[in-house]
């Protein structure tokens, strides 16, 4: 571990190098004591937390999804996470293909959770995390993991202040697992894989979140010896053979041992070596689909590196091989580039265990048995569901945030007896029924202007038999009083009078009791023709 130690040292001070020589002014250094416990506030954060490194985000090294993408992704997840054994059993390739496309950045933390099986450890160890946390623990293994602190992700916003929330997480997160496993104890490499899972969830959960990496998903790894990864590292060196043999051979011309180059890229699963974007990628289909996926990066990575005949002229020897593994270029860890070799290698599960089971013989052979035996290794979030099958109530959805209501509770309803709910219910059932109004009846109206080829309606109500003198209101119109001569009235000089007018007057007193029978509409119709006759004496 002294070589893990003193590389990752090496690249924190490369990263602060590489920050101070592009900082905006020369007054300042980023990576002061001052500065780390608490930026300025110039600084800004990208869409990761990052303030600088050489994670920050860039437009170059990510891939940027459309909102309208994004939101479509989140109602799919929602709908998985409500029903996840449901699509982990009858629909496992669409889950796959979904981690392969990006977990959306809202619910990565929920689906790690689900996806490595915590969820389901939390609930079934209820109250575990806090008796743990409640604990002393180990002075020695404390004051290592204190050391280690500050070295996990310096340029992160959460881990940036020494003795600030990200920090104290950490360090319960890390001491409550040298509790849950006191014979493994605390290995460095697990500092990195917490404090990637503290950025996306609680302690608790990136707590169990740990112990599903560490005893599925990577078994053996942080234990003392390091035999695990030794033997993972002959495993991929294996598989270099058949995927790319030019780099295969100039490997073992110079004699280039496997835990010389992938000792980080294995136990801290890539957290360390790529763009921040990527990382995120790589875990999504990681802890989706077992460990092929971190041989199948370390693959791509050495084939884009050593792959050519050009490339390994400038690698004339051991020294500079290793420095061109340890500054890999930027074109090759780029989110979409990446992601797509990596889902184009041609390495599966059965590919890994099978070279497992070679290269485990090979070391019995030369080495003797191994003195950590570490459980058997689980590929995937579907060989950990299948090993412990969960129930409902393990994964259903806990809310995160509870707001109490400032209404008071709803009073208890009395309960009746089944007479008196009865009656309670017929006399809803009245009221229900006294509440419908019978609608008013429907009145036909003649139309006034109807056709003559209409049928005349008859008449329901008959009229008073009264002359048409006796008519208040048609007295006017036998008015034997002149019409006055008036210059207002001047106009109307030139008719003549009804008075003069024997035979339609005798006409109207004659039909007095056939205008009487007539309809009030008929009456309208009449007296609109005879003003219309009027009008044309007038004008004629």
């Amino acid at each position: 571990m002294a070589k893990i130690e003193n590389g990752r040292q090496s690249a924190d001070s490369r990263s602060i190098r590489t920050i101070s020589s592009s900082r905006m002014d020369d007054e300042s250094s980023f990576g002061s004591d001052s500065e780390i416990n608490g930026f300025t506030n110039d600084r800004h954060t990208d869409k990761y937390g990052f303030i600088g490194g050489a994670q920050r985000y860039s437009e170059e090294s990510a891939q940027d999804v459309p909102p309208e993408v994004l939101r479509q992704r989140e109602i799919k997840w929602l709908d998985m996470l409500s029903n996840w054994d449901k699509w982990m059993v009858k629909r496992h390739k669409k889950v796959r293909l979904r981690c392969q496309k990006g977990i959306p950045p809202s619910l990565r933390g929920r689906a790690w959770l689900y996806l490595s099986g915590g969820k389901v450890k939390r609930e079934q160890n209820r109250g575990k995390f806090e008796e743990l946390d409640s604990q002393a623990g180990d002075p020695k293994e404390l004051d290592v993991i204190e050391k280690d602190l500050h070295r996990q992700f310096p340029f992160h916003e959460m881990f940036v202040s020494r003795g600030g929330h990200g920090q104290q997480d950490l360090f319960r997160v890390l001491k409550a697992y040298t509790l849950y496993r006191p014979e493994e104890g605390y290995c460095q490499a697990q500092a990195p894989i917490a404090a990637v899972l503290l950025m996306h969830m609680p302690a608790e959960d990136a707590f169990w979140g740990l112990v599903q990496i560490c005893e599925k998903y990577l078994p053996g790894y942080y234990s003392a010896g390091l035999e695990a990864i030794q033997l993972d590292g002959e495993i991929l060196y294996a598989l270099t053979r058949r995927v790319s043999p030019l780099t295969y051979r100039h490997l073992e011309k110079h004699k280039i041992e496997p835990i010389l180059y992938m000792t980080e890229w294995f136990m801290c699963a890539f957290s360390r070596t790529l763009p921040w974007a990527s990382v995120l990628r790589v875990w999504d289909m990681f802890l989706c689909d077992g460990v092929k996926i971190i041989f199948r990066v370390g693959l791509v990575l050495l084939k884009c590196m050593l792959g050519t005949r050009e490339k390994l002229k400038a690698c004339q020897g051991q020294y500079e091989t290793m420095e061109l593994l340890r500054a890999i270029e930027p074109r090759y860890m780029q989110e979409g580039f990446l992601v797509r070799e990596v889902l184009e290698v041609p390495v599966s599960e059965r590919d890994v265990e099978s070279e497992h089971h070679v290269q485990l013989k090979r070391w019995r052979k030369n080495h003797g048995e191994l003195h950590w035996k570490s459980p058997p290794r689980m590929h995937g979030a579907r060989a950990i569901m299948a090993s412990e099958p969960p129930s409902r109530q393990d994964l259903r959805q806990n809310p995160t945030i509870i707001v109490k209501s400032p209404l008071p509770p709803p009073q208890p309803t009395p309960q009746l007896k089944k007479g008196e709910k009865k009656g309670k219910e017929e006399k809803k059932s009245k009221k229900k029924g006294s509440m419908k109004k019978t609608p008013p009846p429907v009145t036909e109206i003649p139309n006034p202007y109807n056709l003559p080829g209409d049928s005349k309606l008859p008449l329901t109500d008959p009229l008073p038999q009264l002359t048409l003198r006796d008519s208040p209101v048609q007295n006017p119109l036998f008015n034997d009083t002149p019409l006055s001569n008036t210059p207002k009235d001047s106009h109307l000089a030139q008719q003549p009078a009804l008075n003069d007018q024997p035979a339609f007057n005798d006409q109207l007193v004659l039909n007095d009791q056939s205008f009487l029978k007539e309809s009030p509409l008929q009456k309208s119709r009449h007296s609109l023709s005879s003003t219309e006759a009027d009008h044309q004496d007038t004008y004629l």
